[in-house]
């Protein structure tokens, strides 16, 4: 004969002891020439300026004289860079060390190609005259370090209309205004 409360206890179900897997976080983005220059910098954790130099300086030297064939991924501190090479510039993440290289090589090919479609093939000159237009891409694609949106015609339409604003605002306010 079963006794009452070992049947509840095995009939009862199971309760899920497992955390919800934590989503692996960007903590900051870097463009820098072959040169070495910085390009666009976006941190989504809280860094010191002091940080953010010796930072910019470890990755910039970490990356640049490795082989064109060789990994994309350089371990740092608590951290992975995860970068990618394109003509002079070089895109680079500060993931996660448990995120996935792949997943974040694939964000970053998302960025170029947004960029791509926006300055018509971006070139370093786009990122010197026009580094505020990356910074609102950037922040259109990833936002508190993880990716936002994936949609890439979502993406233009926004930027767009943004920019749209923009020139409405220069040239003397929005079109339906009338002083």
């Amino acid at each position: 004969r079963r006794d009452a409360s070992s049947a509840t206890a095995r009939d009862a179900p199971r309760s899920r002891s497992r955390a919800a897997p934590r989503r692996a976080m960007i903590h900051f983005a870097l463009l820098f020439s072959k040169q070495g220059k910085i390009r666009l910098s976006k941190y989504y954790v809280v860094t010191s300026q002091k940080d953010r130099k010796r930072i910019e300086r470890d990755a910039v030297n970490a990356i640049i004289p490795r082989p064109a064939k060789g990994c994309n991924v350089v371990e740092y501190k608590d951290m992975k860079l995860i970068y990618r090479k394109y003509a002079s510039l070089y895109f680079c993440l500060a993931v996660d060390r448990e995120a996935n290289e792949l997943a974040t090589l694939e964000q970053i090919q998302h960025y170029v190609e947004i960029l791509d479609k926006y300055f018509g093939n971006v070139c370093e000159l786009d990122l010197v005259f026009n580094f505020h237009k990356a910074h609102y891409v950037l922040d259109e694609v990833f936002i508190a370090g993880h990716l936002q949106e994936t949609s890439k015609k979502l993406i233009a339409r926004l930027v767009g209309e943004h920019d749209a604003l923009v020139e409405s605002a220069k040239f003397g306010g929005l079109a339906g205004e009338d002083s």
